[in-house]
Parts: C-alpha cells; sequence; structure tokens
C-alpha cells in the first residue's frame, strides 16, 4: 500500500521538477494509509499461533512461530514509516540515505538480537520472543534515523513533511488508495504464496520445512538486486511519465528489464556453482545431523537458479508498469501466476506425484514465470501501441 508513494511522487516530479505541496501530500495520506492498516493488522498477528495451528501445523512449531510474532509485530508501524520515507527520498532521487541508514541498522538488530535472545547485556533471555522483539527496535531504528535526516537536510527539509500532517485531504488519500491498494493485493499474492511454500514444507516434514527456510532466504537476498532496479525503475519511468515523454518511458523501461535480467544470469550461475557454500552460512555441513536439510537445500537452490530469470522479470515488469501507474491489470496476473499456477503446480507435484519439496520449489518456479510472461507481455503491449502514457 505505501509503495503507491512513489510513482505518484515521481509523476508529479514529472509535471513539475521542484513541487513541494503535492509531494508532502502523498506522503502525510500513505503514512495515514499505513496507520490504518496497522491497527487491524496488530490483532490479527497476536493470534498468530492459533492461525498456525488452524493451517495444520506442528504444535510446538505453531508456539514458536506465535513467540516469534508477539515481539515482531511491533516493526510493522516503524517499518511502513521507513518504508514510506525512504519511497520519498528514492523518488528524490537520492536514495543513498536510505542504504546508510539500513546498514547503521543491521548493527542494532544484531546487538540487540544477541542481548534479548540469550541474555546477555543485563537483560534476560526471552529466546523467540527476544528475536522479534529485536527486530522490532531495529525497525523503529529504521524510521527515526531516516526521519531524522529528512528533517535535518537542507533538501529534504523544504518539504516540511511533519506540517499539518493531520489535514483532511481526501482527493490524494483517494489516489493512494486507488493506486496502492492493487499492489498491496499484487505483493501480497507474491508473499503469501512463498508463505504458503512453507505452510506445505510443514506438512511435509521438518528436514524439509529447515531446507527451505535456508534456500528462501538465499534466494530473497539475491532477489533484493532485481528489486531494487524494479522500484528505480518506477521511479525513472514514472518521471517520464509525469512528461508525457513516451520516448523516456520505454527506455527507462526496456532498459530496467535488460539490467534486471543481467544480473540474474550472473545470479543463478552464482547458486549453481556454489550452493554448498551457501548453505554453510545457515548449517554446520560437517555436523551429520545436519546432512538431510543441507541436501535438501542444496537441492531448492538448483531449482531458484532457474527461476532466477523470471524472478527478476517478474519485479522489474511490475516496476516499470506501477511507474506508468498501471496496477490493476498486473494484480490479475499476480493472482493467476502465484496461486493459481504456482500453488496448483507445486501441489500436484509434490503431493499427488509425490515429489515432496522440490515439488513445491518447481510450482514456485512456474508461478513466477507465468507471472513474468504476462507482466513483460503486457508491458510490450502497452510501450509498442503508444499507451504509454495513457
Amino acid at each position: 500500500l505505501v509503495t503507491a508513494a512513489s510513482p505518484l511522487i515521481a509523476s508529479e516530479r514529472g509535471r513539475r521538477r521542484h513541487s513541494v505541496r503535492d509531494v508532502r501530500r502523498t506522503v502525510h495520506q500513505t503514512l495515514r494509509a499505513a496507520l490504518f492498516f496497522v491497527l487491524p493488522a496488530w490483532l490479527i498477528l497476536w493470534h498468530c499461533e492459533g492461525i498456525l495451528r488452524a493451517l495444520g501445523q506442528q504444535p510446538d512449531l505453531a508456539y514458536g512461530a506465535g513467540q516469534v510474532m508477539r515481539g515482531l509485530q511491533w516493526a510493522l508501524l516503524p517499518f511502513l514509516g521507513f518504508t514510506t520515507l525512504r519511497t520519498f527520498i528514492a523518488a528524490l532521487e537520492r536514495p543513498v540515505w536510505g542504504l546508510l541508514i539500513t546498514l547503521a541498522a543491521m548493527p542494532v538488530n544484531i546487538v540487540a538480537g544477541w542481548a534479548l535472545i540469550f541474555g546477555h547485556l543485563g537483560l534476560p533471555a526471552l529466546g523467540l520472543f527476544g528475536a522479534g522483539l529485536a527486530s522490532s527496535l531495529s525497525s523503529s531504528f529504521l524510521f527515526l534515523g531516516l526521519l531524522a535526516v529528512i528533517l535535518i537536510d537542507r533538501r529534504f527539509r523544504r518539504y516540511r513533511l511533519m506540517g499539518r500532517f493531520w489535514t483532511r485531504d481526501r482527493e490524494r488519500q483517494q489516489q493512494v488508495w486507488a493506486l496502492g491498494l492493487p499492489i498491496a493485493i499484487t505483493l501480497g499474492f507474491e508473499t503469501t504464496v512463498f508463505n504458503a511454500s512453507a505452510f506445505l514444507m510443514g506438512l511435509i516434514g521438518r528436514d524439509s520445512l529447515a531446507a527451505h527456510a535456508v534456500a528462501i532466504q538465499i534466494a530473497a537476498l539475491v532477489f533484493m538486486v532485481p528489486m531494487g532496479i524494479g522500484q528505480a525503475a518506477t521511479v525513472r519511468v514514472g518521471m517520464a511519465y509525469g512528461r508525457g515523454d513516451r520516448a523516456g518511458v520505454g527506455r527507462a523501461g526496456w532498459l530496467a528489464l535488460i539490467i534486471g535480467t543481467g544480473f540474474a544470469c550472473a545470479a543463478a550461475a552464482l547458486l549453481i556453482l556454489m550452493p554448498r557454500l551457501l548453505v554453510s552460512a545457515f548449517l554446520d555441513l560437517a555436523d551429520p545431523a545436519n546432512a538431510r536439510t543441507a541436501a535438501l537445500a542444496v537441492s531448492f537452490l538448483a531449482i531458484a537458479a532457474l527461476f532466477q530469470l523470471v524472478d527478476a522479470a517478474q519485479a522489474v515488469g511490475s516496476g516499470v508498469l506501477r511507474g506508468v501507474q498501471d496496477t490493476r491489470v498486473p494484480m490479475i496476473f499476480a493472482l493467476i501466476g502465484y496461486w493459481i499456477v504456482g500453488i496448483g503446480v507445486g501441489i500436484m507435484l509434490a503431493f499427488p506425484l509425490g515429489m515432496a519439496g522440490i515439488g513445491i520449489w518447481f510450482g514456485l518456479a512456474s508461478g513466477l514465470g507465468a507471472a513474468a510472461l504476462l507482466l513483460v507481455a503486457r508491458w510490450t503491449l502497452r510501450e509498442r501501441l503508444g499507451l504509454v502514457p495513457a
């Protein structure tokens, strides 16, 4: 929902390079939308353990997840605030501050986790609850750190983001929700398909679930680059869209797709050539107790290498379409790709055909491939038919 700020701000800056009031309006209404969402979300997340039990997860696993969530759920509001502010500075083409604050938050998270999980620095050992609480503290650091930069830096300060925050602005509020809600649902489909894959792994067994957790962390880390390229594409395409520059929209979109898929090829080679080295960052490969989990994680990474290209294409494809404020049709594509194709194929391969965890990962690959094909085809059609900007 809060990522709606990116195409709205970029488009406004394309129309009027030094616009202040309209940029501030977008940031205000995006932050208010985040607050509106968080309140019911906290109520749902508080009952995480019961939800997981209802989904058929093992009681001890559900209890552990519930303990993490009781500490982690409070990260939601500050992290959404940080995401909105990071979108603001990225749309102003100064994203480096977001990077620096994130780098500064990493040792905060590490130290807080070390202290709260294991009971160091005079603090009680809170275990899994401490892990979630540490993430909430680091998310608060992210938001407050970036807010401090925005309030101090002269180029950001001119927007007076904290001024008249509660002023009613129904027009911009409707724009944020109209553009952001389809993005939210799209990202919801994408996120929950990976969550669903974890639930399915939990039905298969502990080793499969553990291996999946390792492999998905590695794949997610690699995915950050094409995701960042997609976000940059939203800004560059959005600025050209605001200017009414059709050629500029096309150049920015195609260049982003080329860069994103080019990186994906290099990432795929990394996953194929050194999977055990990557897995060793999470598991002691010399411990016989980890042998099956490590072998499964390596096999999952082989499939992850295969879908790097389509994963990058769908991430960047979504980004360029958001730049031209095209979010509703991609939402439908996400439903088709991630859930109908991805989960459908994964369940069929994993259970009736007996492929277990490998089948789940092949399902994820097919779902990402379907979404990528549909998104790139839509971008190509819009660009060739002159529907950009439309």
